[in-house]
């Protein structure tokens, strides 16, 4: 194909993947293959990424590292570009930190931790990337990413690239300016404030510990599969729908915390959809309360 060709010239071979399987790269462990995966080096790449695709009419999408990622069996048709430990560096002046978007989480925790600057614990133990913490708002323990945000470098689906601020990027639960407008992060500069190491450090073991002993952190997943509903937790709901620990083919309702729909191991994601599609109906005969799903879901059926 002729895209295949030009992606292949003005990349180069090592970063064009062709019917890349989708399950190595999400942490759910399932999903199809995309016709094509790009690992862009820098900005330019996926410029000239999009630029290809909107002049064939292919369609792209970016993602991290797949972490809140469920991707149907038969792939993704088109251009996944992916942003992660390819774009990842970090640089810290004073308070402020500025990340490209493909840095894990605790990647960048460990890095703040190094410099004393407080505020970033909440997130140390997140999965993913800052790219898909800023899409999704991502928070924990009290905490949301919208609270450390300073401005957000972005590109549209054009290819043009803007800086917004932390009131336009639209945060609210779960959600962005990102979703709203389609759009790829590339970097970001977080404000912190000086702290104490030692209480950095502790605060972050402590929420580790917190998360090792109530997450299925040992199996695959893509994270809290369920957003919260106003009212309730999407968890307790579960749980007292009796569903703790069941399990169904291969993947189950997890024993450590009811909000994880886990993959034991060698699964389709056709039964993680299956599964998810019966604790909604459970849950919802149980207390009229209708669960959606936290974690974006891609792809086609086989």
């Amino acid at each position: 194909m002729k895209y295949i060709d030009e992606l292949l010239y003005e990349l180069g071979e090592e970063k064009v993947l062709i019917d890349e399987l989708m399950k190595n790269h999400t942490t759910f462990k399932v999903g199809g293959p995309v016709d094509i995966m790009i690992i862009p080096e820098n900005t330019e790449d996926i410029k000239k990424t999009i630029d290809i695709a909107k002049k064939h009419d292919i369609p792209f999408m970016t993602i991290g590292n797949g972490s809140n990622l469920l991707v149907k069996d038969g792939g993704i048709r088109g251009i996944v570009i992916k942003i992660s430990d390819n774009m990842s560096s970090i640089e810290i002046e004073d308070n402020y930190v500025k990340i490209q978007s493909g840095l894990m989480m605790n990647k960048a925790a460990n890095a703040i931790m190094e410099a004393s600057l407080e505020g970033f614990e909440f997130a140390s133990g997140i999965p993913g990337t800052l790219g898909g913490a800023i899409t999704m708002n991502a928070g924990a323990y009290d905490g949301e990413i919208k609270d450390i945000v300073k401005s957000v470098e972005c590109m549209d689906r054009k290819g043009n690239i803007r800086t917004y601020s932390n009131e336009e990027m639209h945060f609210g639960y779960r959600m962005s300016r990102v979703q709203e407008d389609d759009l790829i992060v590339l970097n970001i500069v977080l404000e912190l404030k000086e702290g104490s190491y030692n209480e950095i450090k502790m605060k972050i073991d402590e929420l580790t510990e917190k998360r090792t002993s109530k997450q299925p952190l040992e199996l695959a997943s893509g994270g809290s599969t369920f957003k919260r509903p106003k009212g309730y937790y999407a968890g307790k709901l579960i749980e007292d729908s009796g569903l703790r620990g069941y399990r169904y083919k291969n993947v189950g309702i997890s024993q450590k915390h009811c909000g994880f729909v886990v993959n034991y191991g060698e699964s389709k994601a056709q039964d993680i959809l299956d599964l998810i599609e019966m604790v909604k109906k459970i849950v919802y005969d149980n207390f009229k309360v209708e669960l959606e799903t936290e974690i974006r879901i891609l792809g086609e059926d086989l």
